[in-house]
């Protein structure tokens, strides 16, 4: 790459797109002009283009589930039309946008009251996975944009510690709980809604069915569970988990950041989706980023791929990140059904930038792995301009010092050469947040396009899911059952532990 840099004085602006806002520099990568030809003949012979255009149509290229995969349908403005199997989904996802408006507009304006008539202040949202990683992501990014009186918490780990947590912090007369569900059948999920439900029933509350909503695919499910039919707001099934920040299960953001600061999250993926679906193959910013990962990861058998915010406000991208990337293109067969002849998915990980440089930088500079690094910066201060001088320094200073190195001797070697893209903004608006997660999920489904896998289903979850609702039906009814050897020595540990305590 100092090579590519010495031939081309241009090369960063050759190489550096414009998504409103956005700015995103691929300079620091190692391709050449040829390269991205090549790639983007890649692109080309998978039908890229084609693929795009079937997602944003409505057909059901979720082939395992034979399902459309519509999360851009629920970001689309009043008067689109986006049909499935004839009928416009569009009226109905407005409709249940408009809901979830008036929800927001009646708890802050404190027309729902707790049990006692006090006014609900809090709002805990009981989820998992896409119902818990994409909202807590938004809420807390953006808590400086806070326009409502509500505080927003979130509990998600089966461990009763995360929910006790929580409770300590709350009035059980004030506090309404979400529990966010597409199944309405997630264990985790109904184990904590069902213990927060006895702390209110604990603590004197007569109604405690009354304190909670519901965000579900399932309604059924969740008014057989107590909820009241009005307190239902529904998703789709043509809604990913971990693509459904964008319909109710945002509602926790919205009553963050109000009606107006929601509408423009969803306007920010909006003008990314329309980037995704317009754009040429060389200028279509998710593609060029689909075209990088499948280049490492099947041509430099790079493993893994580094996320680093230098943004305390996105301290949770890379777990989310994780979630969507990794579940989504973590597959051994493609979409068909027979097994891949190349590496998908990379593990994706990574955490705060200035954080990171005195923790794992050291194998990024000195290691023996590729692992191609993406860098987040705002460019305006939040707050001190010192602060935000100097973080912008320390991010380009180490893509800078990644990719050119410095001669040494032995330990004070730095080969450099090491991948990066640079992503810059701003400021973290809801618009900016939106348009970059949307930039995110349009990659990922790129990759899966190039890999020719399913990007949309999650088989391998369900494995464990299912075994998890034996062995609980296992240890809380006392049965024995036929196990390997270690799962049955552990079990018996557990038993016998479990026995010692109640004694």
């Amino acid at each position: 790459m100092r090579d590519l840099f010495a031939r081309d004085p241009d090369r960063a602006r050759r190489f550096t797109r414009h998504i409103g806002d956005l700015v995103v520099d691929l300079s620091k990568h190692r391709f050449a002009e040829e390269t991205l030809i090549l790639l983007l003949d890649l692109a080309r012979a998978v039908q890229m283009e084609a693929r795009i255009q079937e997602m944003f149509s409505g057909a059901a290229i979720n082939l395992s589930e034979r399902r459309p995969v519509l999360h851009v349908a629920l970001r689309a403005p009043a008067g689109s039309t986006l049909c499935v199997n004839g009928t416009d989904v569009m009226p109905a996802v407005h409709a249940e946008l408009g809901r979830m408006h008036e929800r927001v507009r009646s708890l802050n304006a404190g027309e729902r009251k707790g049990w006692t008539g006090r006014n609900i202040d809090t709002v805990v949202n009981i989820g998992i996975g896409g119902s818990d990683l994409g909202p807590r992501l938004a809420v807390e990014a953006l808590r400086a944009r806070r326009a409502t009186r509500l505080k927003v918490r979130f509990v998600t780990n089966l461990d009763g510690r995360d929910l006790h947590g929580v409770l300590e912090k709350c009035d059980p007369e004030t506090t309404l709980f979400i529990v966010a569900s597409k199944s309405f059948t997630t264990l985790e999920t109904l184990t904590n809604a069902d213990s927060a439900r006895g702390w209110l029933t604990q603590r004197g509350c007569p109604t405690p069915n009354a304190h909670f909503l519901a965000v579900t695919c399932n309604d059924k499910a969740a008014l057989k569970w107590g909820i009241a039919k009005d307190h239902v707001h529904l998703i789709w099934d043509w809604v990913g988990g971990r693509y459904s920040v964008w319909s109710a299960v945002g509602l926790p953001l919205a009553l963050g950041i109000g009606r107006a600061g929601f509408q423009e999250f969803l306007d920010g993926a909006h003008a990314m989706d329309r980037h995704f679906q317009q754009s040429p193959l060389d200028g279509n910013v998710p593609v060029l980023l689909a075209l990088l990962d499948v280049w490492y990861s099947d041509f430099y058998r790079a493993a893994t791929r580094a996320v680093i915010p230098y943004d305390q406000r996105l301290r949770l991208l890379p777990d989310y990140l994780g979630q969507l990337v990794m579940e989504s293109n973590g597959k051994r067969v493609d979409r068909h059904g027979r097994a891949v002849r190349q590496g998908t998915s990379p593990v994706v990980w990574g955490a705060l930038g200035t954080n990171s440089q005195h923790a794992f930088f050291q194998l990024l500079h000195q290691g023996t792995q590729l692992i191609p690094i993406e860098f987040l910066l705002p460019l305006k201060a939040d707050g001190d301009e010192r602060h935000q001088l100097r973080l912008v320094a320390s991010g380009l200073a180490q893509s800078k010092a990644l990719m050119a190195g410095r001669k040494g001797r032995e330990h004070r070697h730095f080969p450099g050469n090491q991948p990066s893209t640079t992503i810059l903004y701003p400021d973290l608006t809801p618009f900016t947040l939106g348009a970059l997660l949307a930039l995110y999920e349009h990659r990922t489904f790129a990759e899966a396009v190039l890999w020719g896998i399913n990007a949309f289903d999650q088989w391998g979850v369900e494995l464990g899911k299912q075994l998890t609702t034996e062995l609980v039906s296992q240890l809380e009814g006392g049965l024995a059952a036929a196990h390997d050897s270690s799962t049955a020595s552990l079990l018996d540990l557990y038993r016998k532990r479990n026995t010692t305590r109640q004694g």
